[in-house]
């Protein structure tokens, strides 16, 4: 039913591509489309999904397997996105503990080979390679997004599909390579999240961007900015700081200078609660606004008294009520003795979906990925993150939530029928 609304709420916006009435690509609002207000584009890219027409689905599965293999690949040591790689792979194990649970996959247990991702371009090539030789059906991973580019690319040599679950960099699925799914929304959606937020709620028009130098920041920002040009505000700057910076004076500095009347960080969470706490004792009253990443516990626990009134989106909503989250947040807390986050609720959802994938398709990769990337088995699947609606690039378009911090805690509300009007 919400993937229902999402498509209807936007086909009555009066969207139309190539005399078709349908989303725009990433599900792009009206008036953010390139260059809508002059012309429709001649050509058109991401609309209809990449098929793969190699071999491989008549090789028998092997024999004598004493398990079936899934990759993980994520940040757990020496990386400052570890606490992030730590979830993710907490929300993967639960749901193959359930797995196996219920019998595995025919009486097979299902068997996490875990792997770090050090953020080094080499060592992600060989660790997928790794997994492959190890015997892994399928792959969760992983959240850098130079990593993760690097590793489809070698997924797609070695035929091994790959459900990303907590990279948001929008070119991921817009390499075209059909051997990867995202469960997760993109910084794309997050930024039109933002834009109709600051802009077209709110009536700011003139802000400032301060981000990480990072390829989180660096690509992460750039739909927010291209959107910034289309509603008509284009940004006053965009400044940068080194990742991991604890100082930001010379940056506030400068905003402070300028007629900028908010700003938008993007930052992990603990750059982006300093920044907010210094821009603060500053006495500079901007409004503030931050990419998804800022939406944590330990956001609000660097910035404290300062983080009232902070925005930022979110992937999905943790208070939505939804049995199924209720249930998974009760088993999380009790597995792990602590509370899941958005990276531990989409590898849930993620893990559930290559299970489910393998399932249907046997153990035979070529078999898993038509099932992973068909757009019928999965379009629609109902995890503890949401609805999953995915386009033809086999990204996730369906909702964003916007969080507000008030009273010292992040209050969600829906944002997607706003951004459509």
């Amino acid at each position: 039913m919400k993937r229902f609304l999402i498509l209807l709420g936007v086909l009555l916006s009066g969207i139309t591509v190539y005399g078709q009435d349908k989303p725009n690509y990433g599900n792009t609002p009206d008036k953010i489309v390139p260059y809508s207000n002059f012309q429709k584009a001649y050509v058109s890219f991401f609309d209809e999904p990449l098929p793969y027409r190699g071999s491989g689905r008549d090789t028998e599965a092997p024999k004598g397997l004493k398990s079936v293999r899934i990759g993980f690949l994520g940040p757990m040591q020496g990386s400052r996105d570890q606490n992030l790689g730590l979830h993710m792979l907490q929300g993967a194990q639960l749901a193959l503990e359930e797995a196996n649970a219920e019998g595995g996959y025919n009486g097979l247990p299902y068997e996490l080979m875990i792997h770090n991702d050090v953020g080094l371009w080499g060592a992600a090539a060989n660790t997928i390679v790794d997994m492959k030789e190890e015997g892994c059906w399928a792959i969760l991973g992983s959240i850098d997004g130079t990593v993760t580019h690097v590793a489809l690319r070698i997924a797609l040599k070695l035929e091994i599909a790959m459900v990303n679950t907590g990279d948001s960099d929008p070119t991921l699925t817009e390499t075209r390579i059909p051997w990867i799914m995202r469960n997760l929304g993109d910084d794309r959606q997050s930024s039109y999240a933002l834009a109709n937020e600051i802009y077209q709620k709110r009536g700011f028009k003139n802000v400032a961007v301060l981000r990480t130098n990072v390829r989180y920041g660096r690509v992460g920002v750039k739909e927010f900015s291209d959107a910034s040009k289309r509603l008509g505000h284009p940004l006053l700057f965009e400044l940068q700081f080194a990742d991991g910076d604890t100082v930001f004076t010379e940056q506030l500095e400068r905003i402070a200078k300028t007629p900028a009347e908010a700003v938008v960080i993007w930052a992990n969470d603990q750059d982006a609660a300093h920044i907010v706490k210094q821009m603060r004792e500053m006495g500079m009253t901007h409004a503030i606004f931050t990419s998804d990443r800022a939406n944590s516990d330990e956001f609000l626990s660097i910035a404290g008294q300062h983080a009232e009134g902070i925005v930022t989106t979110s992937p999905y909503n943790p208070e939505s009520g939804d049995p199924k989250l209720i249930s998974f947040q009760k088993k999380y807390y009790q597995r792990f003795g602590e509370e899941p986050n958005s990276f531990s609720a989409h590898a849930y959802d993620g893990m559930n979906i290559i299970v489910k994938a393998i399932e249907k398709g046997g153990l035979n990769r070529i078999k898993i990925r038509d099932v992973l990337l068909d757009l019928k088995t999965f379009q629609g699947y109902d995890g503890v993150t949401g609805e999953l609606v995915l386009d033809a690039s086999w990204n996730d378009v369906g909702e964003i939530w916007m969080a507000e911090v008030k009273n010292g805690r992040f209050e969600y509300r829906e944002t997607y029928q706003e951004m459509n009007q």
